[in-house]
């Protein structure tokens, strides 16, 4: 597996691929955390840094993460229980500046008691941004929480939100 670590709008980000698809995107402050997170989330996978080849890559990703136009047009190789499956292809569903509870979101995959496993889904979530759980909110209409910090989920759905006004 290899990975590249860049800027973008919300600080720093690591991504990882393999042959399968792109496995992560995490969003944090520095390089030396994120390649930690990396070594947690992979940790019998051989981590190998990006080569020149790879610029393009790591290019697209951070312009998905900092622009969010279009498309990130990559494979995904996503790893997940069922149920997380289930829930990330619901999340990518909800367009870009809208939100959703929750409780909405667990009924949309057919478990509408499941709002505490939806949750953790949404936390357990490795793609930042292409796996929009930034967009669920709680019932009350507050941020909840977010894995990669609440300023990098308001900051996300202001951008969105500004997106949807200028595009309507």
């Amino acid at each position: 597996m290899r990975y590249g670590i860049t800027r973008c709008s919300l600080g720093r980000l690591i991504a990882a691929w393999s042959e399968d698809g792109l496995c992560a995107i995490e969003l944090g402050d520095n390089d030396e955390q994120l390649i930690a997170l990396l070594q947690s989330h992979f940790p019998d996978q051989a981590l190998e840094p990006a080569q020149p080849a790879d610029s393009s890559r790591l290019a697209r990703i951070a312009s998905f993460i900092d622009d969010r136009a279009g498309t990130l047009e990559l494979p995904l190789a996503i790893a997940g229980s069922e149920f997380q499956r289930k829930t990330w292809q619901a999340l990518q569903a909800i367009p870009p500046g809208k939100t959703i509870s929750y409780s909405e979101l667990a009924g949309r995959i057919g478990k509408p008691k499941a709002v505490r496993a939806v949750a953790s889904a949404c936390g357990a979530n490795r793609l930042a941004v292409v796996i929009p759980c930034h967009r669920v909110v709680r019932a009350d209409g507050g941020l909840g929480g977010y894995r990669w910090g609440l300023e990098r989920k308001q900051a996300l759905l202001s951008r969105e939100a500004t997106l949807a006004t200028n595009a309507s």
